[in-house]
């Protein structure tokens, strides 16, 4: 299996209506390798007409698709999760020649998907109503439970194919047809995504991809059109209050993933070694790019330059390099503005007195590299206390006090997930009742799991994607009034 067949076997068309279709004009975009800069393949760009297409096709299936039983709903879903588990090797080498993450991490991705399809696929028919007496006795409440209607659904870079079967595994198995645009960076794996669910069953026009340099120009016309009636977007927190106010016109329903600014809790009394492999996990999964990703340690005096001693060792021996290659777990980041930046914030908190103990500078050759980081001291009012870093630097500030360690947690306008590391019962209840987060890691560093409602609070976001609660973003309650 070469690079460059997994490649070829990608359509690069828009789908549309069930069909492969050039976006209008023919034109496209690039897709390039960041761990070399080099160009993989052109996609189609497609022009806010070919938007238009996509939901005039979305909204011609709604009605038949909702008809649909839903063991059959289930079904397709089961199919593509067997397809995606059949081909996980090349679907994982796509992911890490677009993305740039290490092969083992694509592959993880890939079977993490695929869960997805798995679980909605067992809740499709699980969608319940009720029935109840009305209190004078004198009627009845039946309540049902009915698909949004034609969704749009806007994922992320940073886990290409994980997020589209996050969001499609539960549009599907309520009834609801699509409209998904992914990220310029990375939509080969959503395009190969579109493939596994036609082969595995999917009526046309039920699914529509639309890829696209523009994303504004062709989004925005169709959360303003009035027939969408759902969007789900994981991205940026400046974006997400974008699209809401463009949502605030039709009163779209709405689901956004955003930022995070996760902080790393360590008290005196946690397991060490927990902590560490906890923080390795919270920080370099995905490269840092995720938006789960540790941003803030902060460490109790007690064990912080213990604590701060072998996070280095540990972070001073991943191996940096292309994804491909054996052994890599610090593959390159997305592009040269996440280089830029990430650069930026650590230089900004040397300025400000964080002393470097491995890494803490760029790379050179092709490539978007930045090593794997640790800072010490770094102090409150440094940029990366209030932003997402979003690559492999662990930022550690030490505490005293349980409520110094709370308030710093607390302390931004985020508020995704918070992790701890304690053996103390009493303090693990008591401190993640007091996180302002929708997820806490309690002595763990992955959170992320398909059968558990990921979301956050604050600005990190509005409803919440997988478990019991993940389809009911896209359900409407029905209630119907009888009289006896």
């Amino acid at each position: 299996m070469s690079e460059s067949s997994v490649v070829d076997g990608v359509a690069k068309d828009l789908f549309i209506g069930g069909k492969w279709v050039a976006a209008s004009g023919g034109r496209s975009f690039a897709v390039h390798d960041p761990s070399t800069g080099q160009r993989l393949c052109e996609v189609a760009d497609a022009s806010p007409a070919d938007g238009k297409a996509a939901l005039d096709a979305a909204v011609a299936a709604q009605p038949g698709f909702a008809a649909m039983p839903p063991r059959e709903r289930g079904e397709i879903l089961r199919r593509a999760y067997e397809i995606l588990l059949a081909r996980n090797e090349e679907l994982a080498l796509l992911m890490t020649l677009e993305m740039g993450k290490p092969l083992a991490e694509a592959r993880g991705e890939v079977a993490y998907a695929a869960e997805f399809f798995r679980w909605f696929a067992e809740e499709a028919v699980r969608i319940d109503g009720g029935y109840a007496v009305a209190p004078n006795g004198n009627g009845r409440f039946l309540i049902t439970k009915q698909p949004v209607g034609p969704t749009l659904l806007i994922t992320p870079w940073n886990f290409p194919m994980a997020m589209g079967g996050r969001k499609l595994g539960p549009a599907i198995a309520a009834g609801c047809t699509v409209v998904i645009k992914p990220a310029e960076q990375t939509p080969l794996s959503m395009l190969a995504l579109a493939g596994v669910l036609a082969e595995a069953g999917l009526p046309d026009g039920v699914l529509n991809v639309v890829t696209t340099s523009d994303a504004g120009a062709v989004m925005e016309p169709l959360i303003r059109d009035g027939r969408a009636r759902k969007l789900s977007f994981t991205g940026s927190t400046a974006v997400g209050r974008k699209l809401l106010e463009q949502c605030a016109e039709k009163v779209l329903r709405t689901s956004l993933e955003l930022g995070g600014n996760a902080p790393f809790l360590v008290f005196d009394d946690a397991d060490l070694d927990a902590a560490v492999d906890g923080a390795m996990q919270a920080k370099m999964r995905n490269i840092g790019e995720a938006c789960t990703a540790a941003n803030r340690f902060y460490v109790q005096r007690g064990v912080y330059d213990e604590f701060a001693r072998r996070l280095t060792e540990r972070m001073a021996a991943q191996k940096m390099g292309r994804g491909t290659e054996d052994g890599v777990v610090v593959g390159p980041l997305i592009d040269d503005d996440a280089v830029r930046k990430v650069r930026e914030l650590v230089a900004d908190a040397v300025d400000r007195g964080a002393r470097v103990l491995t890494g803490g500078s760029e790379v050179d050759g092709p490539g978007h590299f930045y090593p794997a980081t640790v800072l010490v001291d770094v102090p409150r009012d440094a940029r990366m206390s209030d932003e997402e870093i979003f690559g492999p630097v662990a930022p550690i500030s030490v505490f005293d006090t349980e409520d110094e360690a709370v308030a710093a947690a607390n302390d931004t306008e985020y508020g995704l997930v918070s992790y701890l590391f304690t053996n103390d019962v009493k303090r693990a209840l008591r401190v993640s009742e007091r996180l302002e987060a929708g997820m806490i890691g309690l002595n763990q560093g992955i959170v992320s799991n398909p059968a558990a409602p990921f979301g956050g609070i604050k600005q990190s976001g509005l409803g919440r994607e997988g478990g019991t609660v993940g389809i009911e973003e896209f359900l409407e309650t029905k209630y119907i009034a009888v009289s006896l």
